[in-house]
């Protein structure tokens, strides 16, 4: 389990008969086939450790930091925006992105809510 749960490559290919390289898809680069795997992933719900993993594999495969941004984008409005919303976070963390961090303003503080129903709230409570 331990070796399917961190996406052992040798282990998955091996056991499994997945191929996991992108070899044998002649019609597309590894960038483009790492994209559109990462792309696939964040469109059923992958769990976080898949969209690490793709998100690895794009990087990998010479995808940029914009290339990964653009895909979500890109997908947003077949995938739904709700999925690609809940994938954000754990694609931007394998990018390297503090999105905690991110969400802060300049003071520190989390943002008020901006939608007019709701002023002055908070978008999450502090513990």
């Amino acid at each position: 389990m331990r070796r399917l749960a961190i996406i052992d490559e040798d282990f998955v290919e091996k056991q499994a008969g997945l191929a996991l390289a992108p070899a044998g898809i002649a019609a597309l680069d590894p960038k483009a086939v790492a994209l559109a795997r990462l792309a696939a992933a964040v469109a059923i719900g992958s769990p976080p450790v898949v969209l690490e993993w793709g998100t690895a594999r794009a990087l990998a495969a010479g995808a940029s930091k914009d290339e990964i941004t653009g895909m979500l984008l890109a997908i947003a409005p077949v995938a739904g925006l709700s999925r690609v919303v809940s994938a954000g976070a754990e694609v931007a963390a394998a990018l390297g992105y503090d999105v905690e961090s991110a969400l802060l303003d300049d003071s520190g503080d989390l943002p008020a809510v901006s939608l007019p129903r709701l002023k002055g709230q908070r978008l999450v409570s502090r513990p």
